[in-house]
């Protein structure tokens, strides 16, 4: 006979680490790209749909960016602060878990990373020679570098929604601190964790709809067109893509060709088709074109985060 609790556990693992390495492909596939426009993908690869590496970073094939490695820091700070640090936070008493994020960013910066935008920067920089948890608004700060990190928030706070919210503003802040950023973290966030608990596409549509009834800075139709990083473009381009294309390969593809932010589109495109398709339905093509340590670190973190949610859960519910 079956266990329902361990079949439930094995699909809720599929789609958790299929949205993590979902990300992890469409920042490495959408590296290549970055920066440059439709025609010129057009003129250069025809339909780009191959994990090469080069790209204006000139990366290894199957290299990641700072998409994958920024959440793979949040996700080490909070496996480190467990669920009593998230709990703390949620309910307002103390910030040891964030001042623990802010120095996981900080060593992730130290370490040399590949790229780091200008905000994701300033903040980190911020936080080194003054502590600050969180940084001042700021209207040029609509910038998609929170939402695009805030994967491991979601995974480990799945079943306490004000924890998530809380978790994820709380990272957001540490370097982005404007109404936009933290609309799309908080958004993207809401439809991942749809996703996770099994929505299907119709049911995806539909919180994308009521999303940006509440939002109208992005409705993406008609679809304009851009994929820049400010966190309007970057949220109207993966909407539209994910809504249009239920495959994951289809969504993901059409994202990265649209250029300009074409990592953080595709990472984004690639975590929310990611976790409706699961893990064991992503194309291998491109799975085993990622490089081994990256995987590795995805799958044990995926692991680690349900854990810690479920350590959440219980505490909540105890």
């Amino acid at each position: 006979m079956t266990d329902p609790h361990a079949s439930g556990f094995h699909a809720r693992f599929d789609k958790a680490l299929g949205a993590y390495l979902g990300l992890a492909i469409g920042d490495a596939l959408g590296a290549t790209v970055e920066f440059m426009r439709p025609r010129e993908i057009l003129l250069q690869y025809g339909t780009h749909r191959d994990i090469v590496g080069g790209g204006w970073l000139k990366l290894a094939r199957g290299q990641v960016t700072d998409d994958t490695t920024m959440s793979l820091a949040l996700g080490e700070a909070l496996l480190l602060g467990g669920h009593r640090g998230i709990t703390q936070l949620r309910d307002g008493q103390g910030d040891a878990l964030v001042r623990q994020i802010g120095e996981a960013y900080l060593a992730w910066w130290r370490g040399g990373p590949v790229d780091c935008g200008n905000t994701c920067r300033r903040g980190i920089l911020r936080f080194m020679h003054e502590g600050s948890l969180v940084a001042p608004e700021n209207e040029g700060d609509a910038g998609n570098g929170a939402a695009m990190r805030n994967l491991p928030a979601v995974l480990a706070t799945l079943g306490d929604r004000a924890a998530f919210e809380k978790l994820s503003l709380a990272q957001a802040h540490l370097t982005h601190h404007h109404r936009l950023s933290d609309a799309a973290t908080l958004g993207l966030g809401s439809l991942l964790r749809g996703l996770l608990a099994g929505e299907d596409q119709a049911r995806l549509r539909e919180r994308i709809a009521r999303w940006v009834n509440e939002e109208p800075a992005f409705r993406h139709t008609p679809y304009r067109g851009r994929a820049t990083a400010y966190v309007v473009d970057t949220v109207q381009t993966v909407l539209h893509f994910v809504s249009e294309h239920e495959d994951f390969e289809d969504a993901v593809v059409a994202t990265v060709n649209q250029g300009d932010d074409a990592d953080t589109t595709g990472a984004l495109a690639g975590m929310l088709a990611g976790a409706r398709c699961g893990a064991a339905r992503l194309p291998w093509r491109w799975l085993s074109r990622l490089q081994p340590a990256t995987v590795r670190a995805i799958t044990d973190q995926t692991s680690g985060l349900l854990a810690l949610a479920d350590q959440l859960s219980e505490v909540a519910h105890g």
